[in-house]
């Protein structure tokens, strides 16, 4: 039988990720995390390497990310989320991981590849939309660039929260929140982004910019230092979505990827 929860608490980790350095990015996380508790944890996007184009020097050759956020899950009795850079036959992916703390994990590949900065030259994109259930929650993943192209995101009454983990610099980063709420508000749904901060290998600034919004727009971010936290209420979006049925007048239309 299913565990479902009608609430559910959501943590995620503002950082600044060390370049190329799992280690110690491994290290940081688990300090700064020691003494969170929730049901499910977010980390930014690459969060092992920060977004780096150097794919052959980061991949995940051992599942190194992957297996971290097994241990993380574990050890917390939590689910964990965050993407990392992986090989598949001699293909490199911006792979996001959503782990359960019994070790099943499933996985989305980002589909919007940045190119702007190159990354459609190294990695392929996705080739499927996922939704993820967790304790009576349905989670639509999302990577960073993702969030600029709605169409992808639509909410077909299929998904109650979007969670978007990013590498969104500082020039960039009002589209960013903007975004963000614009999702929650056209999709309603309760979107949750989380951004990394400080400063990369490109010499890019990333300041302070995670959130969660509800399904009206409204912040509902609690921030105490590096942790950004929510709680997400799944009767209230029911009565929300109730009372604004604003879904059921969308476009009609077919998703071919």
């Amino acid at each position: 039988m299913k565990s479902i929860q009608k609430f559910m608490k959501i943590a995620g980790l503002n950082f600044n990720i060390i370049w190329k350095d799992k280690a110690q990015n491994f290290k940081e996380i688990e300090e700064h995390l020691k003494d969170e508790k929730a049901d499910l944890f977010l980390l930014p996007e690459m969060f092992s390497t920060g977004f780096c184009m150097d794919a052959e020097e980061i991949v995940d050759r051992n599942e190194e990310s992957l297996n971290f956020l097994k241990r993380m899950s574990q050890a917390k009795n939590a689910a964990f989320c965050g993407s990392s850079s992986v090989e598949e036959n001699g293909k490199f992916y911006n792979r996001m991981f959503f782990v359960k703390p019994d070790g099943s994990y499933d996985f989305y590949d980002k589909r919007h590849l940045f190119s702007f900065s190159g990354e459609d030259k190294i990695y392929t994109k996705g080739s499927e939309r996922k939704i993820v259930e967790y304790k009576g929650f349905r989670f639509l993943l999302q990577v960073c660039y993702d969030l600029r192209f709605p169409v992808f995101s639509r909410n077909n009454n299929d998904y109650d929260a979007v969670l978007y983990v990013a590498n969104w610099p500082e020039k960039r980063v009002e589209a960013w929140s903007h975004l963000l709420k614009a999702r929650a508000i056209e999709n309603l749904s309760y979107v949750f982004g989380v951004n990394r901060m400080g400063n990369d290998g490109n010499d890019l600034n990333y300041p302070e910019s995670s959130a969660c919004f509800f399904a009206d727009g409204k912040e509902i971010s609690d921030k105490k230092g590096n942790i950004i936290s929510a709680e997400i209420d799944l009767e209230e979006l029911t009565d929300f979505r109730d009372h604004f049925q604003f879904l059921n007048d969308r476009d009609q239309f077919e998703i071919k990827i």
